[in-house]
């Protein structure tokens, strides 16, 4: 049986796809490398993709409280927390209310609600 040894995607519920990946794609960098109704995916040229999958009734997590659970979130590294918080806002994120990592990193919040966290220390 051949070995289950690549990761190529982690994929998002949310309610736009396309709106999802044009946050990402501009608070990364990523460049889109598709887009329909039903999906879109960012790439770096490397082996792993981002992707946004539509969800209909989709629901946003509810963190830090769990009515909604994360599931999971994205760790982004950047030089400055308050100039990313700055970046990030313009684009339509928001910070979130909890702020737990003190200065270690900031918990944000993209369009579609997944918090995601912004940290310098990498």
């Amino acid at each position: 049986m051949p070995a289950l040894n690549k990761l190529v995607a982690v994929t998002m519920d949310c309610p736009d796809p396309a709106m999802l990946a044009d946050f990402y794609k501009a608070a990364i960098g990523w460049d889109l490398i598709y887009s329909d109704e039903h999906a879109a995916y960012l790439s770096d040229g490397g082996d792993v993709r981002v992707g946004f999958q539509r969800v209909e009734g989709y629901a946003a997590p509810t963190w830090p409280g769990q009515g909604v659970p994360q599931q999971m979130h994205f760790d982004i590294a950047v030089d400055d927390i308050e100039e990313a918080t700055t970046r990030l806002v313009n684009l339509g994120a928001a910070p979130a209310e909890e702020q737990p990592g003190e200065t270690a990193w900031r918990v944000m919040l993209d369009p579609a609600g997944h918090p995601f966290c912004i940290t310098t220390s990498y």
